[in-house]
């Protein structure tokens, strides 16, 4: 009988995912509309997202430019970004609003590289907590005589194994990101 890790290679899956969505909220100095995922808009009565309103198109390395469907709502938006505290500016014009993204300082770039670790890190404390699920499931088992002490140490060796193959990945995501922000 082998060892049934579909609960921890999902958990892992979640983490990785997790980790490239915070990372998409950390600013780089490169236009991506994805920092505006998070952003909400009071509009119609209710908090709506920005994609909900308006399309969003890359103007340039520096700049992207919403286009709301409704333009009565371009005050709205422009508000909601403002509020959003993303550290990014904010203009209205004829077609719709442009939000521009300064250009990283050295001091923020150490900040944001600063950030990303310790996202990463949070990454890792809940990728030690799901192989610790395992681990106590495993000796568990054996415990109860469902596995025997040689498929204890078996299963404990492929958990290090996926446990390391995710810690490079993370690792991979991270120093990605570090390059994107230093750029």
């Amino acid at each position: 009988m082998s060892y049934n890790f579909q609960p921890f290679k999902q958990g892992v899956k979640d983490i990785e995912e997790w980790l490239k969505r915070e990372f998409t909220t950390i600013r780089t100095g490169r236009a991506t509309p994805t920092i505006l995922d998070s952003v909400r808009v009071s509009a119609y009565g209710s908090d709506m997202s920005i994609t909900e309103l308006a399309n969003i198109s890359v103007a340039d390395a520096r700049s992207l430019l919403i286009t709301p469907w409704d333009m009565s709502q371009v005050k709205a938006i422009e508000k909601g970004i403002i509020d959003s505290n993303l550290g990014l500016s904010v203009s209205v014009d004829d077609k719709g609003v442009r939000v521009v993204f300064p250009e990283l300082t050295s001091d923020r770039r150490i900040i944001l590289v600063k950030m990303a670790k310790q996202k990463l890190e949070d990454a890792r404390v809940t990728l030690r907590t799901e192989r610790e699920k395992v681990i106590k499931d495993v000796d568990r088992q054996e415990k109860e005589g469902e596995i025997s002490e040689d498929e204890k140490f078996r299963v404990k060796a492929e958990l290090q194994k996926m446990l390391d193959d995710t810690n490079r990945v993370l690792d991979e995501v991270f120093v990605k990101k570090e390059k994107e922000i230093g750029e």
